[in-house]
C-alpha cells in the first residue's frame, strides 16, 4: 500500500474574492517578491468538507464543528419536559467535556468557547446521556473529567476529523492528528487586487428626488491561475477511523472529488466563482512528500497562464526527481484542455490501495 497520495491541482478563478482578510480584500501573499492571491488552507478544507461530494460520500461518517452542542442539549432537555435550569446545568456539564464553558451569566450559557469537532458517536453519547439525566436513571458527576473517557473517543467513524484533525486543549489525550494536510492556495503569477465601485438603486426612488444612489460601496477582487496541493497519509486516516480501510477509500474518494470541483463560498453571489481544476495531478508512493510550489517561485508570464504553470510544475518534478530519485511510485493525471483523464478514474487511482 502506498502511504502518501499527493494532490497537485491548477484552478482558474475568473475576478472574485473567495477569501477575505479583515479588511475585506481578497487574501494575499508575497512569494518569491511578487505579490499573490490567496485562498487559505482553512477556507479550502471548509469549501471540501462542506462539498456535495463528501456529504454525498460519507452520509453519516462525518462530525460537526460547533460551540452549540450544549445548547442542542439544553433545548432537547426542555422539550423532554424538564425545567429550564435543571435542562442548563446538565447541558454545562455535559458540554464541559468539549472545552471552556462560556460565563453562567454570557447570552449563551450553554455554548462553549472554542469550535470543538464532534465525531457521530460521541454526539449519539451525549444525548443518550442526556436522556438517561432525564429519566431519573443517571445522574452526572459534579466534575466533567468523570465524563471524559465516557463520551470523548480516539478514533471513531468520522471521516472528516479523521482527515483534518481535531484539538481539545484541555484533553489532548483525544487530539486527532490531521491525516490531510493542505497548503494555502497561491496563484502561479504576479497579481494587483482591483477594485469594483458600485452603486444600489432604491427601487421605490422618485425620479423627482433627484438622481443620486442609495448606495455606494467598494469591493475589491481579483483573478488567475491557483496551484493548490494537499497530501493524505493514507496509513494515518485509516488509524483514525479505527483500521477501517472502506471508509478510509471512501474518504480519499470524497476528498479528491472536492478537491477538484469545491469552492470557497466567499462573495459567490456578487462573483458566481465557480471553478473545477483544470489540471489535476495525482501521485502515490511511500517517499516523503513534496510541495510543487516551488515551481512558481519566479511568476510564470506569457499570454497563456494555464500553460506556463503547467510547464513549470512539470518541469520541476522532472528536475526533483533527477535530484533526489523518484519521488513517488504511480501517478494519474486529469488535464482538461488535452482531454485526458476523467474524476472518475482520477478518483479510482487513488483509492485504491
Amino acid at each position: 500500500m502506498s502511504r502518501f497520495i499527493q494532490l497537485h491541482t491548477l484552478t482558474i478563478y475568473a475576478p472574485s474574492n473567495l477569501n477575505r482578510d479583515d479588511t475585506g480584500r481578497p487574501k494575499t501573499a508575497k512569494f518569491g517578491g511578487a505579490e499573490r492571491l490567496r485562498i487559505s488552507s482553512q477556507a479550502l478544507k471548509r469549501a471540501i468538507r462542506t462539498s456535495e461530494a463528501l456529504r454525498m460520500r460519507l452520509a453519516a461518517h462525518r462530525g460537526e464543528r460547533t460551540q452549540r452542542l450544549g445548547e442542542e442539549i439544553r433545548a432537547h432537555l426542555v422539550a423532554r419536559g424538564q425545567s429550564a435550569k435543571a435542562a442548563l446545568d446538565t447541558a454545562r456539564k455535559i458540554a464541559a467535556v468539549f472545552g471552556k464553558l462560556k460565563p453562567d451569566g454570557d447570552a449563551n450559557p450553554a455554548f462553549i468557547e472554542q469550535l470543538a469537532f464532534v465525531s457521530p458517536e460521541e454526539r449519539k453519547s451525549v444525548f443518550a446521556l442526556a436522556d438517561a439525566v432525564a429519566a431519573g436513571t443517571r445522574k452526572l458527576p459534579a466534575k466533567p473529567d468523570d465524563l471524559i473517557k465516557e463520551i470523548l473517543r480516539k478514533s471513531d467513524t468520522a471521516a472528516d476529523i479523521a482527515m483534518f484533525g481535531r484539538m481539545l486543549a484541555d484533553n489532548p489525550e483525544f487530539n486527532r492528528e490531521a491525516a490531510v494536510q493542505v497548503a494555502h492556495a497561491i496563484t502561479t503569477h504576479r497579481v494587483e487586487v482591483e477594485n469594483d465601485f458600485f452603486t444600489a438603486v432604491d427601487d421605490l426612488k422618485k425620479s423627482t428626488e433627484g438622481a443620486g444612489a442609495g448606495f455606494i460601496g467598494e469591493l475589491g477582487f481579483g483573478s488567475g491561475v491557483f496551484y493548490l496541493y494537499a497530501n493524505i497519509d493514507r496509513a494515518l486516516l485509516t488509524k483514525n477511523l479505527d483500521g477501517d480501510t472502506g471508509l478510509a477509500a471512501k474518504a480519499i474518494a470524497g476528498l479528491i472529488e472536492g478537491f477538484a470541483t469545491a469552492s470557497p463560498a466567499g462573495k459567490q453571489a456578487s462573483f458566481a466563482a465557480r471553478a473545477r481544476a483544470s489540471h489535476l495531478r495525482i501521485e502515490k508512493g511511500n517517499q516523503q512528500p513534496r510541495s510543487l510550489a516551488a515551481a512558481f517561485f519566479k511568476p510564470v508570464r506569457g499570454d497563456d497562464l494555464l500553460a506556463s504553470s503547467l510547464t513549470a510544475m512539470s518541469d520541476l518534478c522532472t528536475q526533483m526527481d533527477k535530484a533526489y530519485g523518484a519521488c513517488f511510485d504511480t501517478d494519474y493525471t486529469l488535464d482538461v484542455a488535452s482531454g485526458k483523464g476523467s474524476l472518475a478514474d482520477a478518483i479510482a487511482f487513488a483509492a485504491k490501495e
